[in-house]
């Protein structure tokens, strides 16, 4: 269970730092959605930045809009997926 902890937290850090946030990655919830209402608040621009950064840094290839969609449902979402397909 730490090893996921251990990634949600990266993951978290990863999203601060690559979309420059002012809020800090644990204010960030694991179940809290990335986009649309009531949600972080990111845009198409956001994805595409955290699609490549994922890619960077755990070798993970979103094959198509839906997977890409799934897997950036919020931080729960993208450790499923970087530990699915990911080269952690």
């Amino acid at each position: 269970m730490s090893d996921s902890t251990d990634l949600k937290k990266e993951i978290k850090q990863l999203i601060v730092d690559n979309l420059m946030l002012k809020i800090g990655a644990d204010e960030i919830g694991d179940e809290q959605a990335l986009f649309g209402p009531d949600s972080l608040g990111l845009d198409s621009v956001d994805a595409l930045q955290l699609v490549v950064a994922l890619d960077k840094t755990y070798g993970l290839k979103l094959a198509d809009t839906d997977a890409t969609r799934k897997a950036l449902q919020n931080v729960n979402a993208m450790a499923v997926a970087v530990a699915q397909g990911g080269n952690h």
